[in-house]
């Protein structure tokens, strides 16, 4: 089991799955003007530098890129948040002889009447309804019930969140305004690595700044971006993704939403994940509906298997089971009490088929337990013993319990 932790623990599930600005300054070296005899001037005089001529209605030299930004630019916001830290001290902190440092010996109260320290963050989200409906990223907006949104055109509004989910990262704000601008949303499930992305947020505090590049990559799983507590897979792109970008717009070359910014890995270079749209409007619409969305769980403890697994696994006694097989999704634990427990799961199942799909890896598990129906039966057909057996399962709610 020691192998199956430390080797696996960052993507072991349990069908559930979670900047400042420097400012530069310029120096100028100050130099005499040489002097340039008459021969030296050219007999034909430069002129001056210009734009390159434009049409009349100023379209001609437009690309694809400029004319994505001016459909989704008016429907991205800034989003600035605060929290209250509380700054209240520990009991053995108001002993006298620190009253002595922080108060009077004659104010009992003087400890407690340090004010609160505010934390301040700065993010970005977009327009998905002209009522006021926002999408962003769930740590944009963590802690605070209110926060501040500012449209590309200046008007500010308060808003207030909804709902988050820390399972996937999404939270939605509502604005009190009417008739604004709206993304069109695209579809992240045909991309294809190669394809344009274009970025739109505010990163470091620099507002509706557009970067652009390429899909580098799809499926990041949870653990590879570096967040092994989401239910996500990731789009991987070179464009750039800076602190502020989070819960900003990932753009098509048609200028859809295929998905939000949402991480930049510390050690990466020219690397940003954002989730796909479709799980984040999954999610938004359960948040705006109910405040909260709810992730089907199983309770199973699971692992890809290899040859190197299998090896460990039979070598030792820990186990209790043996397996023959060199690959597929090994069940290496059931949750007590689990609805997997009391549908007949047991360690050293390999699951074949969640519902209709054929699985090969615990991330096509997950897909596909997510995407089901909590308190509704799914079927999951496992191989036992060199015996298939079919199951049936009814999802629960992901327990909070279990990731505290």
């Amino acid at each position: 089991m020691k192998f199956i932790i430390n080797k696996l623990s960052a993507y072991i599930s349990i069908l559930a799955l979670g900047g400042g600005i420097g400012f530069f300054g310029s120096r100028y070296i100050n130099q005499q003007p040489k002097v340039i005899k008459q021969s030296q001037v050219y007999p034909t005089a430069i002129p001056a530098l210009s734009n390159p001529p434009r049409s009349q209605n100023n379209n001609e030299n437009i690309n694809f890129i400029a004319t994505a930004v001016q459909k989704v630019g008016p429907a991205v916001v800034r989003i600035d948040a605060s929290r209250q830290l509380s700054s209240t001290l520990p009991d053995n902190f108001k002993h006298p002889l620190f009253k002595r440092f922080f108060g009077s010996d004659n104010d009992n109260n003087a400890l407690e009447s340090v004010p609160d320290k505010v934390e301040r963050g700065t993010g970005s989200g977009f327009i998905i309804g002209s009522d006021g409906r926002l999408i962003t990223n769930a740590h944009v907006v963590a802690g605070a019930e209110k926060v501040q949104i500012t449209l590309k055109d200046g008007k500010s509004y308060e808003g207030k969140v909804l709902g988050t989910d820390s399972f996937t990262d999404v939270a939605v704000v509502k604005i009190d305004a009417n008739d604004l601008p709206t993304v069109n949303i695209g579809n992240a499930e045909n991309l294809t690595p190669g394809e344009w992305a274009i970025a739109i947020g505010n990163p470091l505090g620099l507002d509706n700044t557009v970067t652009v590049g390429i899909i580098s990559a799809l499926g990041r799983s949870s653990s590879q971006v570096g967040v092994p507590d989401k239910r996500v897979r990731f789009i991987q792109t070179d464009a750039a993704i800076n602190p502020g970008n989070s819960g900003g717009p990932l753009l098509n070359s048609e200028g859809e939403v295929i998905g939000i910014n949402t991480a930049i890995r510390a050690d990466a270079q020219g690397l940003g994940f954002a989730i796909p749209i479709e799980t984040a409007q999954r999610i938004a619409n359960q948040l705006f509906a109910k405040g909260q969305a709810d992730h089907p769980y199983l309770g199973i403890h699971m692992v890809n298997l290899s040859q190197e697994t299998k090896a460990e696994i039979n070598s030792s006694e820990d186990y209790g089971f043996k397996i023959a097989e060199n690959d597929g999704v090994l069940v290496v634990r059931v949750i007590p009490r689990s609805p997997a427990a009391r549908s007949g799961f047991k360690p050293g199942d390999i699951i074949l088929k969640v519902g209709d799909s054929l699985v090969k890896t615990s991330l096509q598990v997950q897909e596909q337990v997510d995407v089901s129906e909590i308190g509704s039966e799914l079927r999951i057909e496992v191989l036992r013993n060199g015996k298939v057996n079919n199951l049936k399962v009814k999802p629960s709610a992901f327990p909070k319990a279990e990731f505290e």
